[in-house]
């Protein structure tokens, strides 16, 4: 009855003025009135508030509800809580019951710093408020002056299209591998590098340059095997982990950047500045790569 009282408390009069009382998406049924969610017939435990926050949304499908219209719902205004650890903390409980994942939702999306959508297909089980939400759902939303359409899903952190995931994924592991190709022939052939450094850095610069490529090489390939194993197994934390070591990754690929000098003799100064140029950009390529992917759900929920 506790479920049953709090969730009259949060308003939501065109649900509790219809006959029908469950609303269904994907293997999900939502009881209303008992507070219940469930798969397949099975119960899946979900605590009071996430639950609130489920049935706001199912209110008013495809369409935005504010952080600050969940707050006002889920706490009185004389709650002294931290709101946004607190809403952030349901969402979170929501998404685990679900199995849904802020960077790729199929049920619970993220509207930057704004609030929430729910952008399954939602049906009911026997009409009234299920219906009245399959209406809501079926109907097209207007797009606000400044927002994008609502049938195009926006990252949660960059505030763009958000792209498949397994293309930034890939993406990011092509550019561990070219840096792996490097390391490796740069270490390989340790001796040419010198002589090429000789070339035009005689003497103690000579010997700066190769030391530098052979710790950095060093350093690097254990880095990259990191990284390419932490993306290759979907590893959740890694955009949290790769911020970490974004400094380190950022000193160690400017100073590869100017690599392609080393090859002028072969591919010509011109051809050399271009790809140095290109080089210097890359690491903040990485960087977008996995804030595409993995998204900081900490800021933005």
């Amino acid at each position: 009855m506790f479920a049953v009282i709090n969730y009259r408390v949060i308003g939501m009069d065109r649900l509790e003025a219809s006959s029908g009382k469950v609303v269904c998406f994907g293997a999900f049924e939502v009881h209303l009135v008992s507070g219940e969610l469930r798969k397949n017939g099975t119960r899946i435990r979900l605590q009071e508030q996430p639950f609130q926050v489920l049935a706001m949304l199912l209110e008013r499908p495809g369409e935005m509800v504010a952080r600050e219209d969940l707050r006002s719902k889920l706490w009185p205004g004389d709650t002294f809580v931290d709101f946004d650890h607190g809403l952030n903390t349901a969402v979170n409980k929501l998404r685990e019951a679900l199995g849904d994942v802020a960077s790729n939702p199929r049920f619970v999306q993220t509207v930057a710093r704004r609030g929430y959508r729910f952008i399954a297909p939602v049906h009911d089980d026997g009409g009234g408020a299920g219906a009245a939400v399959a209406r809501a759902s079926s109907t097209p939303w207007p797009a606000a002056p400044d927002s994008a359409p609502k049938n195009v899903e926006l990252h949660p952190d960059l505030e763009v299209p958000a792209p498949r995931r397994g293309l930034t994924r890939a993406l990011f592991i092509l550019i561990q591998i070219m840096y792996l190709i490097f390391y490796l022939a740069a270490l390989f052939r340790w001796q040419e590098v010198h002589r090429v450094a000789n070339s035009f850095l005689p003497g103690w610069g000579s010997v700066a340059i190769v030391t530098a490529v052979l710790v950095t090489g060093g350093v690097g390939i254990p880095l990259r095997c990191y990284l390419i194993s932490g993306v290759a197994f979907d590893h959740r934390r890694l955009g949290q982990k790769f911020r970490q070591l974004f400094p380190a990754i950022l000193a160690m690929d400017e100073l590869w950047a100017i690599a392609p000098f080393l090859l002028m003799e072969n591919i010509g100064f011109g051809a050399a500045f271009a790809a140095t140029a290109g080089l210097l950009y890359l690491p903040f390529s990485e960087r977008s790569l996995v804030r595409l992917a993995y998204p900081d759900d900490r800021r933005n929920r």
